[in-house]
Protein backbone atom coordinates (compact mmCIF):
# COMPACT_ATOMS: atom_id res chain seq x y z
CA UNK A 1 0.00 0.00 0.00
CA UNK A 2 1.36 3.31 -0.94
CA UNK A 3 0.22 6.80 0.30
CA UNK A 4 -3.47 7.08 1.88
CA UNK A 5 -3.78 9.93 -0.80
CA UNK A 6 -1.26 9.16 -3.30
CA UNK A 7 -3.71 8.08 -6.07
CA UNK A 8 -4.11 11.65 -7.70
CA UNK A 9 -0.05 11.96 -7.16
CA UNK A 10 2.88 11.36 -10.02
CA UNK A 11 5.70 12.08 -8.51
CA UNK A 12 7.39 10.53 -5.03
CA UNK A 13 6.89 13.16 -1.80
CA UNK A 14 10.37 14.63 -1.14
CA UNK A 15 12.11 12.86 1.68
CA UNK A 16 12.64 15.98 3.46
CA UNK A 17 8.94 16.70 3.34
CA UNK A 18 8.06 13.22 5.11
CA UNK A 19 10.55 14.09 7.64
CA UNK A 20 8.79 17.69 8.03
CA UNK A 21 5.00 16.46 7.83
CA UNK A 22 5.22 13.10 10.13
CA UNK A 23 3.58 12.92 13.48
CA UNK A 24 4.30 9.28 14.52
CA UNK A 25 7.47 10.63 16.67
CA UNK A 26 4.67 11.69 19.01
CA UNK A 27 1.47 11.14 18.26
CA UNK A 28 2.41 6.98 18.49
CA UNK A 29 1.29 7.12 22.54
CA UNK A 30 -2.49 7.59 20.91
CA UNK A 31 -2.53 3.87 19.37
CA UNK A 32 -4.66 2.36 21.86
CA UNK A 33 -7.19 4.91 21.79
CA UNK A 34 -6.87 4.80 17.59
CA UNK A 35 -7.65 1.03 17.77
CA UNK A 36 -10.14 1.05 20.20
CA UNK A 37 -11.91 3.80 17.83
CA UNK A 38 -11.23 1.59 14.85
CA UNK A 39 -12.86 -1.61 16.90
CA UNK A 40 -15.53 0.46 17.70
CA UNK A 41 -16.20 1.55 13.81
CA UNK A 42 -15.97 -1.60 12.35
CA UNK A 43 -18.68 -2.87 14.66
CA UNK A 44 -21.09 0.00 13.57
CA UNK A 45 -19.97 -0.62 9.90
CA UNK A 46 -21.20 -4.55 10.58
CA UNK A 47 -24.46 -3.66 12.45
CA UNK A 48 -25.08 -1.23 9.45
CA UNK A 49 -24.61 -3.82 6.96
CA UNK A 50 -21.38 -2.16 5.30
CA UNK A 51 -19.37 -4.98 6.42
CA UNK A 52 -19.95 -8.56 7.20
CA UNK A 53 -20.16 -9.56 10.66
CA UNK A 54 -17.02 -12.06 9.59
CA UNK A 55 -15.11 -9.00 8.47
CA UNK A 56 -16.03 -6.96 11.69
CA UNK A 57 -14.01 -9.91 13.68
CA UNK A 58 -11.11 -10.49 11.84
CA UNK A 59 -10.62 -6.57 11.75
CA UNK A 60 -11.09 -6.37 15.36
CA UNK A 61 -8.98 -9.34 16.28
CA UNK A 62 -6.29 -8.25 13.72
CA UNK A 63 -6.36 -4.60 16.05
CA UNK A 64 -5.84 -6.75 18.98
CA UNK A 65 -2.48 -8.90 17.62
CA UNK A 66 -1.33 -5.10 16.39
CA UNK A 67 -1.77 -3.66 20.30
CA UNK A 68 -0.01 -6.52 21.56
CA UNK A 69 2.99 -5.95 18.95
CA UNK A 70 2.98 -2.48 19.44
CA UNK A 71 3.21 -3.02 23.32
CA UNK A 72 5.97 -5.62 23.14
CA UNK A 73 8.33 -3.44 21.64
CA UNK A 74 8.23 -5.29 18.14
CA UNK A 75 6.47 -2.65 15.80
CA UNK A 76 8.24 -1.27 12.89
CA UNK A 77 7.58 2.97 12.70
CA UNK A 78 8.49 4.72 9.42
CA UNK A 79 8.40 9.02 8.59
CA UNK A 80 6.78 7.73 5.28
CA UNK A 81 3.04 6.44 7.07
CA UNK A 82 3.64 9.61 9.02
CA UNK A 83 0.70 9.11 12.09
CA UNK A 84 -0.49 6.25 13.95
CA UNK A 85 -3.52 6.28 12.13
CA UNK A 86 -1.88 4.93 8.77
CA UNK A 87 0.63 2.94 10.73
CA UNK A 88 -1.81 0.77 12.45
CA UNK A 89 -4.23 0.39 8.95
CA UNK A 90 -1.02 -0.31 7.08
CA UNK A 91 -0.25 -3.31 9.23
CA UNK A 92 -3.74 -4.15 9.55
CA UNK A 93 -4.09 -4.40 5.46
CA UNK A 94 -0.75 -6.33 5.54
CA UNK A 95 -2.19 -8.93 7.34
CA UNK A 96 -5.79 -9.28 6.01
CA UNK A 97 -6.12 -7.68 2.74
CA UNK A 98 -8.95 -6.24 1.27
CA UNK A 99 -11.19 -6.81 4.71
CA UNK A 100 -8.87 -4.35 6.09
CA UNK A 101 -9.01 -2.15 2.93
CA UNK A 102 -12.68 -1.92 4.12
CA UNK A 103 -12.16 -0.34 7.87
CA UNK A 104 -12.13 3.51 6.64
CA UNK A 105 -15.30 3.09 5.51
CA UNK A 106 -17.38 6.27 6.49
CA UNK A 107 -14.60 7.98 7.95
CA UNK A 108 -11.65 10.42 7.97
CA UNK A 109 -8.64 10.87 9.41
CA UNK A 110 -10.28 14.14 10.44
CA UNK A 111 -12.60 12.59 13.16
CA UNK A 112 -10.76 9.88 13.77
CA UNK A 113 -7.68 11.99 15.50
CA UNK A 114 -10.54 13.88 16.80
CA UNK A 115 -12.11 10.65 18.06
CA UNK A 116 -8.78 9.72 19.71
CA UNK A 117 -7.47 13.42 20.97
CA UNK A 118 -10.92 13.00 23.09
CA UNK A 119 -10.93 9.45 24.23
CA UNK A 120 -7.39 9.95 25.41
CA UNK A 121 -8.42 13.68 26.70
CA UNK A 122 -11.20 11.74 28.70
CA UNK A 123 -8.84 9.18 30.15
CA UNK A 124 -6.03 11.49 31.42
CA UNK A 125 -8.98 13.91 33.19
CA UNK A 126 -9.76 10.33 35.80
CA UNK A 127 -6.70 9.41 35.67
CA UNK A 128 -5.28 13.19 36.71
CA UNK A 129 -8.92 13.42 39.42
CA UNK A 130 -7.33 10.19 41.06
CA UNK A 131 -3.75 12.39 41.29
CA UNK A 132 -5.30 15.15 42.52
CA UNK A 133 -7.50 13.18 45.66
CA UNK A 134 -4.38 11.84 46.37
CA UNK A 135 -2.69 15.18 47.30
CA UNK A 136 -5.98 16.05 48.85
CA UNK A 137 -5.55 13.01 51.11
CA UNK A 138 -2.02 14.07 52.42
CA UNK A 139 -2.58 17.08 53.12
CA UNK A 140 -5.73 16.25 55.36
CA UNK A 141 -3.83 13.70 56.79
CA UNK A 142 -1.72 15.98 57.82
CA UNK A 143 -4.27 17.67 59.96
CA UNK A 144 -4.42 15.66 62.38
CA UNK A 145 -0.74 14.93 62.69
CA UNK A 146 0.07 18.92 63.05
CA UNK A 147 -3.89 19.28 65.23
CA UNK A 148 -2.23 20.41 67.95
CA UNK A 149 0.22 23.70 65.85
CA UNK A 150 -0.87 26.64 65.32
CA UNK A 151 1.27 28.61 62.25
CA UNK A 152 1.13 32.92 61.34
CA UNK A 153 -0.55 33.29 58.73
CA UNK A 154 0.80 35.78 56.09
CA UNK A 155 -0.51 39.26 53.74
CA UNK A 156 2.29 40.49 51.91
CA UNK A 157 4.48 37.70 53.27
CA UNK A 158 4.06 39.95 56.98
CA UNK A 159 2.58 38.21 59.93
CA UNK A 160 -1.08 38.72 59.99
CA UNK A 161 -3.24 36.62 62.26
CA UNK A 162 -2.86 33.02 63.96
CA UNK A 163 -4.43 30.32 62.21
CA UNK A 164 -4.64 26.26 62.90
CA UNK A 165 -1.38 24.80 61.05
CA UNK A 166 -4.37 22.48 59.71
CA UNK A 167 -5.82 25.37 57.75
CA UNK A 168 -2.79 25.94 55.46
CA UNK A 169 -3.45 21.86 54.67
CA UNK A 170 -6.79 22.21 54.23
CA UNK A 171 -6.80 25.44 52.05
CA UNK A 172 -5.06 22.96 49.54
CA UNK A 173 -7.98 20.61 49.44
CA UNK A 174 -9.88 23.57 48.65
CA UNK A 175 -7.20 24.62 45.87
CA UNK A 176 -7.44 20.99 44.22
CA UNK A 177 -11.04 20.21 45.03
CA UNK A 178 -11.66 23.46 42.50
CA UNK A 179 -8.86 22.21 40.50
CA UNK A 180 -11.22 18.40 40.01
CA UNK A 181 -14.48 20.43 39.51
CA UNK A 182 -12.73 22.30 36.26
CA UNK A 183 -11.75 19.04 34.90
CA UNK A 184 -15.15 17.57 34.87
CA UNK A 185 -17.07 20.40 33.57
CA UNK A 186 -13.86 20.16 30.80
CA UNK A 187 -14.53 16.58 30.35
CA UNK A 188 -18.53 16.59 29.76
CA UNK A 189 -17.66 19.59 26.44
CA UNK A 190 -14.87 16.57 25.81
CA UNK A 191 -16.89 13.34 25.69
CA UNK A 192 -18.43 14.06 22.38
CA UNK A 193 -17.98 11.94 19.81
CA UNK A 194 -16.68 12.83 16.54
CA UNK A 195 -16.84 10.03 14.44
CA UNK A 196 -19.07 10.38 11.67
CA UNK A 197 -18.26 13.59 10.67
CA UNK A 198 -15.41 12.39 8.26
CA UNK A 199 -13.33 14.74 6.68
CA UNK A 200 -16.00 17.76 7.02
CA UNK A 201 -19.04 17.13 5.76
CA UNK A 202 -20.32 13.56 7.14
CA UNK A 203 -21.05 10.96 4.89
CA UNK A 204 -23.40 9.22 2.41
CA UNK A 205 -23.40 5.85 3.57
CA UNK A 206 -26.17 4.62 5.89
CA UNK A 207 -23.72 4.97 9.52
CA UNK A 208 -24.92 4.88 13.09
CA UNK A 209 -23.41 7.41 14.71
CA UNK A 210 -25.61 6.72 18.60
CA UNK A 211 -24.02 3.45 18.07
CA UNK A 212 -20.23 4.22 17.90
CA UNK A 213 -20.85 6.95 20.20
CA UNK A 214 -22.08 4.07 22.94
CA UNK A 215 -19.64 1.57 21.75
CA UNK A 216 -17.03 4.26 23.22
CA UNK A 217 -18.43 5.46 26.45
CA UNK A 218 -19.36 9.01 24.81
CA UNK A 219 -22.42 11.18 26.48
CA UNK A 220 -23.49 12.17 23.15
CA UNK A 221 -22.79 13.04 19.44
CA UNK A 222 -21.63 15.87 17.54
CA UNK A 223 -24.22 17.75 16.02
CA UNK A 224 -22.23 19.51 13.30
CA UNK A 225 -19.75 18.08 11.19
CA UNK A 226 -17.95 21.34 10.12
CA UNK A 227 -17.44 22.54 13.56
CA UNK A 228 -16.18 18.99 15.27
CA UNK A 229 -14.04 18.57 12.79
CA UNK A 230 -12.22 21.82 13.18
CA UNK A 231 -12.66 22.08 17.25
CA UNK A 232 -9.88 21.74 19.10
CA UNK A 233 -11.62 24.09 22.28
CA UNK A 234 -11.78 21.07 24.32
CA UNK A 235 -7.64 20.62 24.47
CA UNK A 236 -7.39 24.54 25.29
CA UNK A 237 -9.52 24.21 28.12
CA UNK A 238 -8.44 20.93 28.91
CA UNK A 239 -4.76 22.73 28.93
CA UNK A 240 -6.10 25.36 30.47
CA UNK A 241 -7.21 23.63 33.91
CA UNK A 242 -3.98 21.74 34.04
CA UNK A 243 -2.39 25.49 33.99
CA UNK A 244 -4.14 26.32 37.22
CA UNK A 245 -3.48 23.25 38.43
CA UNK A 246 0.09 24.00 38.01
CA UNK A 247 -0.94 27.00 39.77
CA UNK A 248 -1.51 25.77 42.86
CA UNK A 249 1.44 23.35 42.86
CA UNK A 250 3.62 26.12 42.17
CA UNK A 251 2.18 28.11 45.01
CA UNK A 252 2.30 25.40 47.61
CA UNK A 253 6.13 24.59 46.31
CA UNK A 254 7.40 28.18 46.60
CA UNK A 255 5.51 28.43 50.17
CA UNK A 256 7.29 25.55 51.44
CA UNK A 257 10.89 26.02 49.81
CA UNK A 258 10.34 29.53 51.85
CA UNK A 259 9.91 27.38 55.36
CA UNK A 260 12.24 25.36 54.29
CA UNK A 261 14.76 28.00 54.80
CA UNK A 262 17.06 28.88 57.76
CA UNK A 263 15.35 32.19 57.99
CA UNK A 264 12.08 30.49 58.43
CA UNK A 265 12.65 27.44 59.86
CA UNK A 266 9.01 25.97 60.07
CA UNK A 267 9.58 22.69 57.92
CA UNK A 268 12.10 20.31 57.52
CA UNK A 269 11.49 17.88 54.12
CA UNK A 270 12.45 14.27 53.68
CA UNK A 271 16.47 13.54 52.80
CA UNK A 272 14.63 11.46 49.87
CA UNK A 273 13.09 15.03 47.98
CA UNK A 274 15.91 17.30 48.82
CA UNK A 275 19.68 17.39 46.83
CA UNK A 276 23.10 18.56 48.23
CA UNK A 277 25.79 20.83 46.86
CA UNK A 278 28.78 19.65 44.88
CA UNK A 279 31.21 22.29 46.83
CA UNK A 280 29.20 22.77 50.15
CA UNK A 281 28.63 20.04 52.14
CA UNK A 282 26.35 21.47 54.65
CA UNK A 283 23.31 21.78 52.09
CA UNK A 284 20.43 20.61 51.58
CA UNK A 285 18.22 21.68 48.84
CA UNK A 286 14.65 21.64 47.71
CA UNK A 287 15.37 20.67 44.62
CA UNK A 288 12.05 18.91 43.88
CA UNK A 289 9.76 21.26 45.05
CA UNK A 290 12.03 24.07 43.11
CA UNK A 291 11.98 21.68 39.68
CA UNK A 292 7.90 21.49 39.94
CA UNK A 293 7.29 25.09 40.52
CA UNK A 294 9.95 25.25 37.48
CA UNK A 295 7.93 22.70 35.56
CA UNK A 296 4.70 24.86 35.81
CA UNK A 297 6.14 27.34 33.31
CA UNK A 298 5.74 24.56 31.02
CA UNK A 299 2.39 23.92 31.54
CA UNK A 300 1.20 27.50 31.36
CA UNK A 301 3.03 28.07 28.05
CA UNK A 302 0.81 25.38 26.49
CA UNK A 303 -2.15 27.86 26.76
CA UNK A 304 -0.94 30.47 24.43
CA UNK A 305 0.75 27.99 22.25
CA UNK A 306 -2.75 26.43 21.59
CA UNK A 307 -4.71 29.87 21.51
CA UNK A 308 -1.92 31.11 18.75
CA UNK A 309 -2.32 28.06 16.91
CA UNK A 310 -6.00 27.53 16.90
CA UNK A 311 -6.76 31.86 16.56
CA UNK A 312 -7.00 32.27 12.88
CA UNK A 313 -7.56 28.99 11.26
CA UNK A 314 -10.26 28.55 8.83
CA UNK A 315 -12.75 25.75 8.87
CA UNK A 316 -12.39 22.90 9.28
CA UNK A 317 -9.33 20.83 9.33
CA UNK A 318 -6.08 22.52 8.62
CA UNK A 319 -3.08 20.21 8.80
CA UNK A 320 -1.58 23.25 11.48
CA UNK A 321 -3.89 21.33 13.79
CA UNK A 322 -1.54 18.67 13.60
CA UNK A 323 0.87 20.81 16.13
CA UNK A 324 -2.01 20.55 19.20
CA UNK A 325 -0.56 17.12 20.37
CA UNK A 326 3.10 18.19 21.24
CA UNK A 327 1.41 20.69 23.54
CA UNK A 328 -1.07 18.50 24.80
CA UNK A 329 1.19 15.98 25.58
CA UNK A 330 4.07 18.07 27.01
CA UNK A 331 1.40 19.75 29.92
CA UNK A 332 -0.20 16.36 30.23
CA UNK A 333 3.59 14.58 30.67
CA UNK A 334 4.43 17.73 33.13
CA UNK A 335 1.57 17.55 35.34
CA UNK A 336 1.12 13.92 35.45
CA UNK A 337 5.22 13.63 37.22
CA UNK A 338 4.31 16.28 39.50
CA UNK A 339 1.48 15.09 41.34
CA UNK A 340 2.85 12.00 41.26
CA UNK A 341 5.42 13.37 43.48
CA UNK A 342 3.55 15.38 45.52
CA UNK A 343 1.55 13.45 47.90
CA UNK A 344 4.70 11.58 49.55
CA UNK A 345 6.32 15.21 49.78
CA UNK A 346 3.45 16.50 51.42
CA UNK A 347 2.98 13.69 53.58
CA UNK A 348 7.01 12.96 54.73
CA UNK A 349 7.88 16.93 55.34
CA UNK A 350 7.73 17.60 58.93
CA UNK A 351 6.85 21.31 61.23
CA UNK A 352 9.66 22.46 63.10
CA UNK A 353 7.24 22.34 65.95
CA UNK A 354 10.04 24.23 68.92
CA UNK A 355 11.00 26.86 66.15
CA UNK A 356 7.56 27.68 65.03
CA UNK A 357 6.68 28.05 68.88
CA UNK A 358 9.90 29.77 69.67
CA UNK A 359 8.50 33.05 67.67
CA UNK A 360 4.79 32.58 67.58
CA UNK A 361 4.04 35.16 69.44
CA UNK A 362 6.47 37.92 67.19
CA UNK A 363 4.48 39.85 64.92
CA UNK A 364 1.57 41.14 67.05
CA UNK A 365 -0.78 38.00 65.84
CA UNK A 366 -3.18 39.23 68.32
CA UNK A 367 -3.28 42.82 67.15
CA UNK A 368 -6.70 42.09 65.13
CA UNK A 369 -8.12 40.13 68.02
CA UNK A 370 -7.94 42.68 70.14
CA UNK A 371 -9.52 45.04 67.69
CA UNK A 372 -12.25 42.94 67.60
CA UNK A 373 -12.68 42.57 71.27
CA UNK A 374 -13.26 46.62 71.25
CA UNK A 375 -15.71 46.11 68.41
CA UNK A 376 -17.88 44.14 70.74
CA UNK A 377 -17.54 46.36 73.32
CA UNK A 378 -19.16 49.18 71.14
CA UNK A 379 -16.12 50.45 69.84
CA UNK A 380 -16.45 51.49 66.14
CA UNK A 381 -14.40 49.84 63.71
CA UNK A 382 -12.08 52.63 62.61
CA UNK A 383 -11.73 53.66 66.20
CA UNK A 384 -10.57 50.47 67.15
CA UNK A 385 -7.88 49.93 64.71
CA UNK A 386 -6.72 53.10 65.71
CA UNK A 387 -6.25 52.60 69.20
CA UNK A 388 -4.55 48.51 68.52
CA UNK A 389 -1.90 50.33 66.30
CA UNK A 390 -1.05 52.76 68.69
CA UNK A 391 -0.82 49.98 71.47
CA UNK A 392 1.53 48.16 69.07
CA UNK A 393 3.76 51.68 68.85
CA UNK A 394 3.97 51.49 72.21
CA UNK A 395 4.91 47.83 72.43
CA UNK A 396 7.04 48.10 70.15
CA UNK A 397 9.33 50.77 71.74
CA UNK A 398 9.36 49.00 74.51
CA UNK A 399 10.17 45.81 73.26
CA UNK A 400 7.02 43.65 74.86
CA UNK A 401 3.36 41.91 73.70
CA UNK A 402 0.02 43.19 73.90
CA UNK A 403 -0.23 40.24 76.22
CA UNK A 404 2.34 42.02 78.38
CA UNK A 405 0.51 45.29 78.67
CA UNK A 406 -1.62 45.85 81.87
CA UNK A 407 -5.14 45.60 82.51
CA UNK A 408 -4.35 49.85 83.58
CA UNK A 409 -2.25 50.32 80.52
CA UNK A 410 -4.59 48.60 78.24
CA UNK A 411 -7.84 50.88 79.86
CA UNK A 412 -5.45 53.92 79.39
CA UNK A 413 -6.04 53.28 75.71
CA UNK A 414 -9.63 52.67 75.71
CA UNK A 415 -12.06 52.91 78.31
CA UNK A 416 -14.31 50.28 77.31
CA UNK A 417 -11.89 47.88 77.97
CA UNK A 418 -12.35 44.89 80.61
CA UNK A 419 -10.66 42.09 82.20
CA UNK A 420 -11.92 39.62 79.89
CA UNK A 421 -9.34 41.24 77.32
CA UNK A 422 -6.88 38.61 78.29
CA UNK A 423 -9.02 35.92 76.87
CA UNK A 424 -8.21 37.38 73.20
CA UNK A 425 -4.40 37.86 73.87
CA UNK A 426 -2.00 36.10 72.95
CA UNK A 427 -1.28 34.00 69.43
CA UNK A 428 -3.15 31.04 70.63
CA UNK A 429 -5.97 32.45 72.35
CA UNK A 430 -6.03 34.60 69.47
CA UNK A 431 -6.44 31.69 66.88
CA UNK A 432 -8.75 30.22 69.16
CA UNK A 433 -11.04 33.32 69.40
CA UNK A 434 -11.68 32.90 65.52
CA UNK A 435 -15.48 31.24 65.31
CA UNK A 436 -16.80 32.47 61.47
CA UNK A 437 -17.14 29.86 58.90
CA UNK A 438 -14.26 28.95 57.15
CA UNK A 439 -12.08 30.49 59.47
CA UNK A 440 -8.55 29.64 60.89
CA UNK A 441 -9.87 28.83 64.09
CA UNK A 442 -9.85 25.96 66.00
CA UNK A 443 -13.87 24.83 66.12
CA UNK A 444 -14.18 25.99 62.38
CA UNK A 445 -10.82 24.29 61.21
CA UNK A 446 -12.61 20.88 62.62
CA UNK A 447 -15.67 20.65 61.54
CA UNK A 448 -14.04 21.55 57.84
CA UNK A 449 -11.75 18.43 58.46
CA UNK A 450 -14.48 16.03 59.30
CA UNK A 451 -16.23 17.48 56.19
CA UNK A 452 -13.63 16.72 53.90
CA UNK A 453 -12.77 13.22 55.46
CA UNK A 454 -16.29 12.01 54.88
CA UNK A 455 -16.23 13.97 51.65
CA UNK A 456 -12.89 12.02 50.64
CA UNK A 457 -14.41 8.71 52.39
CA UNK A 458 -17.73 8.85 50.24
CA UNK A 459 -15.57 9.59 46.98
CA UNK A 460 -13.81 6.49 47.57
CA UNK A 461 -16.52 4.48 48.60
CA UNK A 462 -18.28 5.38 45.50
CA UNK A 463 -15.25 4.72 43.32
CA UNK A 464 -15.17 0.90 44.88
CA UNK A 465 -19.15 0.72 43.68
Amino acid sequence: MGKAWGGRFRQETDPRVEAFTESISFDRRLYDVDIRGSQAHARMLAHVGLISEDDCRQIVQSLDAIRTEIESGTFEYRTDLEDIHMHIERALIDRIGDVGRRLHTGRSRNDQISTDLRLYVRETIDEFDALLQDCQKAFLDRCEQDADVILPGYTHLQRAQPVAAAHYWLAYCEKLQRDRDRLQDCRSRVNVCPLGAAALAGTSLPIDREFTARELGFDSVAANSLDVSSDRDFLAEFVFALSLIAAHLSTWCEEWIIWFTTEFGFLKLPDAYTTGSSIMPQKRNPDVLELIRGKTARVMAAVPQLLMLIRNLPMAYNRDLQEDKPAVFDASDTIRSCLELAPAIIAGAELQRDRIAARLEDGFLDATALMEYLIRQGVPMRTGHETVGRLVAQCESRSCRLADLTLEELQAACDRIQPDVFDVLGTQKAMQALISFGSGGEQPVQERIHWWRDRLTAADAAADR
